[in-house]
Order: C-alpha cells, then sequence, then structure tokens
C-alpha cells in the first residue's frame, strides 16, 4: 500500500499565542474537539472510580471536567498553557469548589511523583505532532516531545493508576509511541464512534501503570526508535528482447 504523505497542519496550532488569542474571543464557551463526554462514556467509565483524583492534560474550554464533575468524579484537575483559557474556566465554573485549574506545560508537570490515579487527555497530544508531514515516520523532535510528555504523566501517576487518551490517531500510528517500557505501563485501546458507518472513528488508548506491556506491544514500541528506510534502488535496466538483439546483430 502506498503511504501518502499528510500535509503538514498550520504551525499555529502549537503555539501558545494562538490560543491565548483564541481563547480572549472565544472565554469559556465550549468548544469540543472529539465530541463531548457521552461519545466516549461507555468505554472511559468503567476506568473511573468516584474517589479517583484526576488530571485533565490541555482542558482548553471544553466541558469534560466539569461533566466529570456533575458524574460525581469530585476531584478533578485541569491544566492548560494558555493563562487566557485558564481565567476563562476558573470564572465559569467558580461554583465547583471540586474542580481546580492552573496554567503549566504538559511537558513539566509541577506535581510531585504519584500524584493523581487518572490522567486523562482528549487531543491534546496530537498537537504535539500537528506540524508532521509523515505519520508513517515522525521526526526525532516530534517522538521526543512525546516521550517527554509521556514520561511526565507515568511519573504522576500512582500504582495502578492508569492514562486514558482519545485521539482520531490510529493503532498503527499511536501505539508505538505508548509502548515504551521506561513508562512502566500496559497498553490497550478501543474504538469509539456514533455507530455510523460513515462517521469517523476516534480511539481511547488505556494504559495502566505498574502492568506489564504484551509482547506484540513491546515490539511496536521499538519499532519507533528504528531509522526509516533509505530510498529505494533503481530497478535494473530491462534486458533487450529477442528483436532487439537481431537488429543489434544486423547492424540496422
Amino acid at each position: 500500500m502506498e503511504r501518502r504523505r499528510a500535509s503538514a497542519a498550520p504551525p499555529r496550532y502549537g503555539r501558545r499565542r494562538f490560543w491565548d488569542e483564541l481563547y480572549r474571543r472565544e472565554g469559556a464557551e465550549t468548544r469540543e474537539w472529539l465530541g463531548g463526554l457521552s461519545r466516549f462514556l461507555p468505554q472511559l467509565e468503567p476506568e473511573l472510580r468516584p474517589g479517583d483524583r484526576i488530571l485533565v492534560l490541555g482542558c482548553g474550554n471544553s466541558a469534560l471536567s466539569h461533566d466529570l464533575h456533575e458524574l460525581g468524579y469530585t476531584d478533578v484537575t485541569s491544566i492548560d498553557f494558555s493563562a487566557a483559557c485558564i481565567a476563562a474556566m476558573r470564572a465559569r465554573y467558580a461554583r465547583c469548589p471540586g474542580l481546580r485549574w492552573a496554567v503549566m506545560d504538559i511537558r513539566a508537570l509541577a506535581f510531585p511523583d504519584a500524584s493523581f490515579d487518572v490522567v486523562l487527555e482528549k487531543g491534546t497530544l496530537d498537537v504535539l505532532l500537528v506540524e508532521e508531514t509523515d505519520p508513517w515516520h515522525v521526526s526525532p523532535q516530534a517522538a521526543a516531545a512525546m516521550r517527554r510528555v509521556l514520561a511526565e504523566v507515568s511519573r504522576v501517576l500512582r500504582p495502578g493508576g492508569c492514562f486514558i487518551s482519545i485521539t482520531f490517531a490510529q493503532p498503527h500510528f499511536r501505539k508505538p509511541h505508548y509502548a515504551q517500557e521506561a513508562f512502566g505501563w500496559s497498553l490497550r485501546h478501543a474504538a469509539c464512534g456514533d455507530g455510523d458507518a460513515g462517521a469517523f472513528h476516534y480511539f481511547l488508548y488505556v494504559m495502566r501503570k505498574g502492568q506489564p506491556l504484551e509482547p506484540r506491544d513491546v515490539a511496536l514500541g521499538r519499532r519507533l526508535h528504528q531509522p526509516p528506510p533509505g530510498p529505494a534502488p533503481p530497478p535494473p535496466p530491462a534486458p533487450p528482447d529477442d528483436d532487439e538483439d537481431y537488429l543489434l546483430a544486423i547492424q540496422l
């Protein structure tokens, strides 16, 4: 199968200024990347317990944190690197004291080790790869950025806790990043959607800290560190057919 290079998304999505300007315009008006909580609640809820300490990465102006609070998950911390976003969300949900908000970079979490039972992200990690043009061969810079975030997630998870990632990224593209033995977690995924055959599906990945990776996932993770294949050698010249040999022999 031919592997086509995707056109890179505008680099603005990886820039803090873009998001600050967006949130200043929109405030806390709800914007749901990949849809609201109801779309993936059947897959998410079995992983949660009411007393869990939950960290939401890159919360944006999604209602996810509030919706979890309304379902009884009242210990939710939400972070985003946009100060404008956090100010708007803190004001909107001031009546929910169990919701905490902080300006923070997901690459350098300011929490002690083993602080959370659940770390949850919805479309946030996709921003780290938004400028990549070939999902089969991610640049070393993007792979390193992803690894840095995942190492931080693993650090703040308690033993037995889980990291849940919701994304459009298909398993053959995303699992190599998650399937790294250094993070100390297992890995599984489920496809989610609305039941419409024509709709795009997205994926919910669950990583459980303290459980081993399956051997096939270990192999996937090791692929990430292999250099991309070089260009294919040119095909050898085709031998002349019998008619060409005859013409050469008679020197026409």
